[in-house]
């Protein structure tokens, strides 16, 4: 899949129960990419903390973007008020 582009976004709450959820999608859309298990674990622990960092602040809901485009992948978070988190990272070879 990593030769395709596609946007997949979320609208999620930073209710607590959310967190296990959120981990699991993310989790789901890189392994379809074709990353390797350490990059799926870094990845979704800089996602966890970004959407930690944004309910510490107040903010109760976040989007969440995963953008794959011209070989590379950006997960973008946004939290009303507060700057977007954004990583960049390259797509996997097929």
């Amino acid at each position: 899949m990593a030769d395709q582009d596609f946007f997949f976004a979320l609208d999620v709450s930073g209710d607590p129960e959310f967190d296990q959820m959120l981990a699991e999608v993310a989790r789901t859309v890189l392994g379809q990419v074709g990353y390797a298990a350490s990059a799926i674990d870094a990845l979704t622990g800089q996602l966890r903390a970004a959407l930690a960092d944004r309910v510490d602040g107040g903010q109760r809901r976040c989007d969440v973007r995963f953008e794959a485009r011209n070989g590379q992948l950006q997960i973008v978070v946004a939290g009303a008020g507060r700057p977007e988190w954004r990583t960049t990272w390259p797509l996997p070879s097929a």
